[in-house]
């Protein structure tokens, strides 16, 4: 007989303000997804960086949201490196639209530093990372059975 495993309850990474978190990151993946799938379908030799870009973003979302929903410490660290990846690429891709405009025929999700999304892009991984580092430092989450 094998001796039975026993895991830790998953700790709730969206309590909270978490659950703003959440929305926030599902309305980006179907806007970033949507937007970049038609434009990748219909006018990909226009701007082919802009909408594989756009693509990424939406990946990148997808993949926070769900580590988000899902709990836990492992989803927790695989978050942080998400949100921090994107918080770089968010930078890296908004300086470089600032600084040669011409590079990116068409806009980006992370153009401008996601100006065309209300600033959101750059905004949202700073926010997360604030609660995924303060919910690890101060042990807050709630624990689900």
């Amino acid at each position: 007989m094998e001796p039975e495993r026993t895991t830790a309850p998953r700790r709730r990474l969206i309590s909270g303000p978490g659950v703003l978190l959440v929305w926030l990151y599902g309305v980006m993946v179907v806007g970033a997804v949507s937007r970049s799938a038609y434009q990748i379908s219909t006018e990909f030799d226009r701007a082919p960086l802009a909408y594989s870009l756009s693509a990424l973003a939406g990946v990148v979302y997808g993949f926070i949201t769900y580590t988000l929903v899902r709990g836990g410490e492992r989803a927790r660290r695989a978050a942080v490196v998400c949100c921090a990846a994107e918080l770089l690429g968010v930078l890296v891709v908004g300086a470089w639209t600032l600084a040669d405009p011409g590079a990116f025929p068409d806009a980006t999700v992370w153009s401008d530093f996601g100006m065309g999304y209300l600033f959101i892009p750059v905004l949202l991984p700073v926010t997360a990372l604030y609660w995924l580092v303060r919910g690890a430092a101060g042990d807050r989450w709630t624990v689900t059975a």
